[in-house]
């Protein structure tokens, strides 16, 4: 029996718990999704290396699953664009059952190995593309379809697994296995496994956006306001950065249609926005090397 899917010992008479010990074992269980993610640091940052190699040279990060790791494949694709300025065309999910799954169960979708190939064909997954691949169970059909077809497209496959020795770790190029356990309830991976994934994907594309140019220090200044709050971030942000007043910083990025990155360089080199857009342009958008 794969370890999400066998009997916490430690928990074998739940339904009795007080409701503050229920609560408080449900909690604490989930600092082992911490351990899981922290200890394949290693294999993590490889994966980071290479993925930003191929979307430097204008590939895209497809995100495949189906379930709960399906709908955190798709949550993370979603937020990379306001987040970082990446192109939502560059950030694609695919979920098995499609759309209509990240909302109510398409039941048998991820028993549909072909469809998963399909999938990844339809989208025109090519070689400078970077596949992750996310199953709980590490078997899920769907998945290793969508592995297969990607693979043979030379795409650079990441798999995500939480049992070890899974399908899915062992046939993507890098393979992930986030070693949860058991769950608190039995085979429900929606808990500390989903956790564990929603960790690994927030490190992975996030320290691939910063190997990408788009944060400064700590800054993410490559941020696209869309609203008031964003604006006024933008600001925060420029001011943040060089130092200079928010009137100041406000005028500059009026004049670059709120461009951090340019306003940022427009500001502490004393140029204009065209400059600044040259700067950057020439140091493949980084703020540091432009500044330098």
């Amino acid at each position: 029996m794969p370890t999400t899917e066998t009997p916490n010992p430690l928990h074998a008479q739940l339904d009795q718990y007080p409701t503050e010990d229920l609560v408080a074992a449900l909690i604490d269980d989930q600092r082992n999704a911490v351990r899981a993610v922290r200890a394949v640091t290693t294999d993590l940052a490889r994966a980071v290396d290479l993925a930003a190699q191929r979307l430097a040279q204008g590939g895209r990060l497809v995100y495949v699953g189906a379930g709960t790791s399906g709908r955190l494949g798709v949550l993370d694709s979603v937020e990379l664009p306001p987040t970082f300025s990446w192109p939502p065309e560059r950030a694609i999910a695919l979920i098995a059952g499609g759309e209509q799954a990240m909302y109510r169960a398409v039941e048998g979708a991820e028993d549909d190995a072909d469809q998963g190939a399909r999938d990844i064909v339809g989208v025109g997954v090519g070689p400078n593309d970077v596949v992750i691949l996310l199953a709980a169970s590490g078997a899920t059909p769907y998945v290793l379809g969508a592995i297969k077809a990607a693979r043979a497209a030379g795409a650079l496959t990441i798999g995500l697994a939480n049992n070890p020795d899974a399908a899915v770790t062992r046939q993507a190029e890098i393979g992930i296995t986030l070693a949860t356990g058991s769950e608190v309830i039995s085979g429900s991976t929606r808990l500390k496994a989903g956790t564990a994934q929603k960790i690994a994907l927030n490190t992975l594309s996030s320290a691939i956006m910063v190997r990408l140019n788009k944060v400064y220090g700590n800054l993410m200044v490559d941020l696209r306001p869309t609203n008031a709050k964003l604006y006024r971030r933008a600001v925060r942000l420029a001011v943040l950065a060089t130092g200079a007043d928010e009137e100041r910083a406000r005028g500059v990025l009026e004049t670059c249609d709120y461009r951090v990155k340019t306003a940022i360089v427009a500001l502490a080199k004393g140029v204009g926005v065209d400059a600044a857009d040259a700067l950057l342009d020439a140091n493949a958008g980084s703020v540091r090397r432009s500044l330098a």
